[in-house]
């Protein structure tokens, strides 16, 4: 799918003349490498939609909520900045997202080298990007374990050998119900010699902040006193600074081996809580610990491309280091539980008087990822073309979080720990291994038909230690340790567990092509998702799941050039799902859940109806729902009664803990919108010497359930439909741009994600027995944002 019109080329040493940009609008040619190759986009036989440079810049694209409205078949709950999950086709399960939870069904990759980490992707700001390509719908061939139900692609445009150009931009905005924002970007390409260039990038960007954290108080039953956040109470105070830099270097070893080395990093400090919380007025919170995370990363890649004989070869390697400091609020888990179970009498002094039971979480978190891939393509203008190579993958997180109470009696302080209740220290680490290829054969002139596979294996381990002090509990933490491998920094250990598997995914595509412009395509294609480890010693490992896709589309130009239509209907078998969420101790429980099946409509039209004037038009329907029974304890029967063999020893097992119908057959999936939409409409033309535009933009998303589970999904409430309208006018004249916007027009708050900061029986107080009511939190979208950009090329 394409967004709007223009090419996703590399730009030329010269600045276009207002005739070439008027040119560039009327183009409808955007390259793609979604297949392994360099192919028109209008060619490819997949779901895809790309956005190349030109739109980026026109859209207002920084970042990752601003490219995910853009795409249909794309959703997402995020908690904050950096903290976004990602979904394609409705391929969600209401997951937690936990350190120990399973790994992304979507794959991000930054150029050649996949950057999804464990608990999700890089936040990186959009500048200088060649194109961002999403692939809708298993990848599982060609991309493998991350990408069981699409995957991202953020292409950067390269060092160019062509000529010393360059450009900088500033922006000033203004942010409803908040403060000033501002962005400084810039870049340059510079050619060293003949057959060597290098490009600079560099970013610094303010996002002001719109949630205050009001003043407020709360009474503890046990404690017996009030405790306020005063001191902390704040205007605007979510607001983030993100500065980042990429170098490149282009080296043309000889006419058939490039070289391309590149080194790129982001900081990104976030202050407060993006959500809003129930019982007060919109953008308004109240918390009473610090709030921030410091998201620092950085990637070393490496590219290499030739040919030997008549085949491309293609090397990417890269090395990913991330590491996150945070620090939450997590007193609700300390007043509620207080209120309702009495547990404040466990919190006390050395001197046995009552204290505050004020938790807190300070967090400390280091993924370091390394990846390497060989491919190789044969010639893409000969009958038989084939593509193949091999993947290797090791990614590691090591997991540090404090629950802090201050002042804890020495009794139930976690050894090596100054002031914790609970301590989590473990090494997660995920191994995945490939062979892959494809191969794609013209029977005739207008048919081709593919065949691909993917031979995969994955080695997944959890080791370190999580729980209390056995002063404090007599089953976990310390009292569940047992001799093995220690972690620095834990006490013992408590979980050291590993879990292995393999096995086929297979890719078959027939394509016929209607004549020029236009085809018809039809493919059965498979993703997975590893299996891993539950770190509860009472829980086995969570097997893979997987997804079968079925589709059949078309791809169809418009007569003279003016725009084209794609659609395509689907329909996706989901099997074993994963499913993860928080049970005894507020610990992260994976299950597989059983089968659901989604079926589904994607389409898009672009439309040129007159010279500079052209009509963007997407949307994509999800009919997502659970085929068996959810229990609480998975069985092969999907049975929910007592009376059932659940260990499979052959007896029936009426053991104390009831077999809980969790979500009956025909439940929703949560997360994803039954529809969702965006549309473009821009008009440009000469003026002033130069060439002017207005645009206006239009995204929809439909209501959403959070939660797969009946009773949870009934505590969270359902999140309502809603509607961005964006608008902007600009000028571009001899190298100067201007651009007025205004995103957000109407105001809306959209939620994208709602969560409480423990179980939701406890935390969302379904009884209504404490004072204040359950505690809900809603992430919600950015409020009205008016906005200035200056920028000039060189």
């Amino acid at each position: 799918m394409l967004i709007a019109p223009g090419a996703a080329f590399a730009q030329d040493a010269d600045a276009p003349t207002a005739d070439a940009r008027a040119q560039d609008e009327e183009e409808d040619t955007i390259v793609v490498t979604a297949q392994r190759r360099t192919e028109n986009l209008q060619d490819v036989p997949i779901a895809i939609t790309a956005i190349g440079t030109k739109q980026l810049d026109d859209l207002q694209v920084n970042s990752f909520d601003d490219y995910a409205a853009l795409v249909p078949s794309l959703s997402y709950k995020s908690l904050g900045p950096g903290g976004s999950n990602v979904y394609f086709r409705g391929v969600a399960s209401g997951e937690n997202a936990n350190h120990s939870a399973s790994l992304p069904s979507v794959g991000t990759y930054l150029d050649e080298q996949p950057i999804t980490t464990i608990q999700g992707a890089l936040d990186l700001h959009i500048f200088d990007i060649e194109r961002v390509e999403a692939l809708a719908g298993p990848q599982g061939t060609l991309y493998g374990a991350s990408s069981q139900a699409g995957t991202v692609r953020i292409i950067t445009n390269k060092p160019d050998l062509s000529g010393l150009y360059g450009e900088v931009n500033l922006e000033v905005n203004q942010v409803s119900h908040g403060g000033i924002g501002y962005t400084g970007e810039g870049f340059i390409n510079a050619p060293i010699s003949d057959r060597i260039a290098l490009r600079v990038v560099g970013w610094y960007r303010h996002d002001a902040g719109y949630i205050d954290n009001i003043e407020g108080a709360l009474d503890f039953p046990t404690w017996g006193q009030s405790f306020s956040n005063a001191a902390l109470a704040e205007d605007d105070y979510n607001d983030i600074d993100t500065y980042g830099a990429r170098a490149a270097l282009k080296i043309e070893l000889d006419d058939d081996w490039t070289v391309t080395p590149q080194l790129m990093g982001q900081v990104q400090k976030a202050n407060g809580s993006f959500a809003q919380e129930s019982g007060l007025d919109e953008l308004e919170t109240m918390q009473f610990n610090p709030e921030s995370t410091d998201d620092r990363w950085l990637q070393a890649a490496l590219t290499v491309q030739g040919k030997v004989g008549n085949l491309d070869l293609t090397y990417a390697g890269s090395y990913l280091k991330r590491q996150i400091d945070g620090e939450f609020d997590y007193i609700d888990y300390a007043y509620f539980y207080d209120a309702l179970f009495g547990y404040g009498a466990y919190f006390y002094d050395n001197a046995g008087d009552y204290i505050n039971p004020n938790q807190y979480v300070q967090s400390d978190d280091t993924f370091n990822k390394m990846s390497h891939e060989l491919r190789f393509t044969t010639p893409g203008d000969k009958r038989v073309r084939l593509v193949g190579g091999a993947f290797y993958q090791r990614q590691e997180h090591n997991i540090e979080q404090n629950y802090i109470v201050d002042n804890l009696t020495d009794l139930f302080v976690v050894p090596t720990t100054e002031s914790n209740i609970w301590l989590t220290k473990q090494l997660r680490t995920d191994r995945d291994f490939g062979l892959f290829g494809e191969v794609s054969y013209d029977v005739t002139d207008a048919l081709t038909v593919t065949g691909g596979g993917r031979y995969y294996k994955f080695d997944n381990s959890l080791e370190g230690f999580f729980g209390f002090s056995d002063n404090y509990s007599s089953r976990t933490g310390v009292a569940a340790c047992f001799e093995g491998p220690q972690l620095d920094g834990t006490p013992c250990t408590n979980v050291d567990k590993r879990t292995k598997g393999d096995g086929f995914l297979h890719r078959l595509n027939a394509t016929y092509s209607l004549g020029d412009n236009a085809m018809v395509y039809g493919t059965w294609s498979r993703g997975y998702r590893p299996g891993g480890i539950n770190r509860r010693g009472t829980l086995p490992p969570y097997d893979a799941d997987f997804i079968e896709n079925f589709e059949i589309g078309t791809k169809l130009g418009l007569p003279d050039r003016r725009g084209h239509f794609n659609v395509a209907i689907y329909q996706l078998n989901w099997t074993d799902i994963q499913l993860s969420f928080l049970g005894q101790n507020g610990l992260t429980e994976i299950r597989n859940a059983g089968d659901a099946r989604i079926r589904g409509i994607e389409a898009d039209l672009l439309y040129r109806p007159a010279p500079g004037f052209s009509l963007g038009l997407g949307m994509a329907y999800n009919d997502a729902k659970l085929r068996n029974d959810f229990c609480k304890i998975a069985n092969p029967e999907f049975d929910c009664g007592l009376d059932i063999d659940l260990n499979g020893s052959g007896d029936i097992d009426n053991s104390s803990e009831e077999n809980e119908l969790l979500a009956p057959s025909g439940t929703r999936l949560p997360l994803t919108a039954r529809f969702k939409a965006n549309a473009n409409a821009r008009y440009a033309w000469d003026a002033l010497g130069g060439r002017a535009h207005v645009q206006a933009t239009l995204s929809y998303e439909g209501d959403r359930t959070r939660d797969l589970r009946t009773f949870e999904s009934g505590l969270y409430g359902e999140m309502d439909g809603y509607a961005q309208v964006g608008l902007s006018a600009g000028l571009d004249r001899e190298n100067w741009t201007l651009d007025v916007f205004v995103k957000n027009l109407f105001d809306e708050r959209g939620v994208v994600s709602t969560s409480f900061q423990c179980t939701e029986s406890t935390c969302g107080d379904p009884d209504g027995v404490t004072a204040i009511g359950g505690k809900l939190y809603s992430t919600v979208i950015r409020p009205r944002t008016i906005g200035i950009k200056i920028g000039k090329r060189f």
